[in-house]
Order: structure tokens, then C-alpha cells, then sequence
């Protein structure tokens, strides 16, 4: 099993490119809030030198230390990668959609739109392979995430409840709590999941 979760942009968007995105993006924005890299570290949680470091465009920030710094800067983790640096009706081309998360095993997710934050609605779609999990340790209060299990059979923990999900069905899980996906199968897993975290 693996909870790699390193920004990574295969296939989708190069990864040098997404890097650097966040790099600016993430400068810009606590420049123009007029936070030092201090308070920054402060407000989100993740140490200064790790702030620095993305900064530097040197880091490999998983996802959980990309929503972290986001919500603290009111972005979204699409703000921050781009995702939605377009007019309100837009598509977004194949070749600019990034991978945020490769497994060992070659398994992706894949972060297809999002709105701007600090309220926001993402949608993914996941690519996992047998013995590949992902763990978050839980979105700001009251996040809820859907799912819709397209091939194989997605195990989902959230806090003390288990679902075990086939393919062809549907869930539901408020994420504010410590959570983790996985493959529970023996055969490929595909799956669509939006996030919705509303701050009002």
C-alpha cells in the first residue's frame, strides 16, 4: 500500500509547470495580503522552511500541505495550480489538467475543475491499483465529498465508519475528519469524487 502523495502531473499538466504556478501563485497571493512567511507558517500549519521552499519552486508539496497553505491564503487548491485562471465559463483542455497524486503503482488523481476558493468545489477522478491507498487527515469543518465508483471497488474510512463501495454505485461523506481511500480489490480502480467546502 502506499499514501504517496506528492504533486506529480502524469498525465495532465507538466510538473515543472504546475511547480512553478504554485510557486508564483503562493507568492503573489501572501504579498498581497501583506503576511510574512511566519505568519503564514503559523496560520496554516506547515513549517516555514516547507513555505520557503515552495516558494523557491524546490519542494514537492503532497496535497494535504498545498490545502493547507491554500485555506490560509482563502485559495483554493485550483487557484493555487491554476485550474481556474479563465472566465466564469471556460474549458479547461486535456493538456492543463494536473495530476496531483501518483501512487507507487502508477495510480493517479487527477484534479479535472475546481472554483475559486476560499469556497470551493473540486472534482477529481481516481486511478488506483490493487494495494494503493491515499490518507488525508481531515478538510475544515463540514467538507463534503462525493463519489461515484466507475470501475473496481473503492474502500473509504472516514473516521470510524468503513465503506466499501462497487463499481457502478454512489456515496456520500462529510471529510472533516481523518479519512483514507483505497483499492479493495484485485483489479483496477476508477472513481469521480467532487469536494465541496463552503467557509460561510
Amino acid at each position: 500500500m502506499t499514501t504517496n502523495n506528492s504533486l506529480s502531473t502524469t498525465p495532465g499538466a507538466d510538473a515543472q509547470t504546475v511547480s512553478l504556478a504554485v510557486a508564483r501563485t503562493l507568492k503573489q497571493a501572501r504579498k498581497a495580503q501583506k503576511i510574512t512567511l511566519d505568519e503564514l507558517s503559523r496560520r496554516s500549519g506547515v513549517s516555514k522552511g516547507m513555505v520557503v521552499e515552495i516558494e523557491k519552486c524546490t519542494a514537492n508539496p503532497s496535497i494535504g500541505i498545498l490545502c493547507k497553505i491554500a485555506a490560509a491564503l482563502g485559495l483554493s487548491v485550483a487557484d493555487v495550480v491554476n485550474v481556474t485562471e479563465a472566465p466564469s465559463a471556460h474549458i479547461i483542455d486535456s493538456q492543463d489538467i494536473p495530476t496531483l497524486w501518483t501512487g507507487d503503482l502508477g495510480g493517479t488523481a487527477r484534479l479535472l475543475a475546481g472554483t475559486s476558493g476560499p469556497n470551493m468545489i473540486e472534482l477529481w477522478r481516481w486511478e488506483m491499483h490493487p494495494g494503493e491507498s491515499f490518507a488525508s487527515q481531515g478538510h475544515p469543518q463540514g467538507t463534503l465529498e462525493l463519489f461515484h465508483v466507475e470501475k473496481g471497488t473503492l474502500k473509504c474510512v472516514v473516521g470510524e465508519t468503513e465503506l466499501v463501495i462497487p463499481a457502478g454505485s454512489s456515496a456520500v461523506a462529510k471529510t472533516d475528519v481523518p479519512h483514507s481511500y483505497s483499492n479493495a480489490g484485485r483489479s483496477r480502480l476508477v472513481f469521480t469524487m467532487s469536494v465541496t467546502e463552503i467557509h460561510q
